[in-house]
């Protein structure tokens, strides 16, 4: 069974940064697809970054342009999300998710593994 082992979160003022890290050792696809969700009950997870491994291709929402940062190296299992310039808009809790696939997308319908999620929250 794959599993994704969140870490990383917490609190931080507004203006801060946090960096999530997600442990994706159990799962392997050739060409695969990784990204990072977050979601504040009862609306739906949004997408917030997505990245394909192997050519590095990325992706992101408008509303994280140049603050946040989707990272992966070859060597290493961790998929990373840097946060900067955080915002209280920004508190959620924040999911990594993994499938195989040959584009980025933003779509939670793209992904068939799950991290347990980590709270991210953003005071003023």
């Amino acid at each position: 069974q794959v599993q994704l082992v969140q870490s990383g979160g917490g609190s931080v003022q507004t203006g801060g940064s946090l960096v999530l890290s997600c442990d994706t050792s159990g799962f392997f696809c050739w060409r695969a697809r990784m990204a990072w969700f977050r979601q504040v009950l009862p609306k739906d997870p949004e997408g917030v970054a997505s990245i394909i491994t192997i050519d590095k291709k990325t992706t992101y929402a408008e509303f994280v342009k140049g603050r946040f940062s989707i990272s992966k190296d070859d060597d290493s299992p961790i998929l990373s999300l840097r946060m900067t310039a955080l915002e209280p808009e920004d508190t959620a809790m924040y999911y990594c998710a993994a499938a195989c696939g040959m584009e980025p997308r933003l779509d939670a319908s793209a992904y068939k593994y799950w991290g347990q999620g980590t709270q991210v929250t953003v005071s003023s």
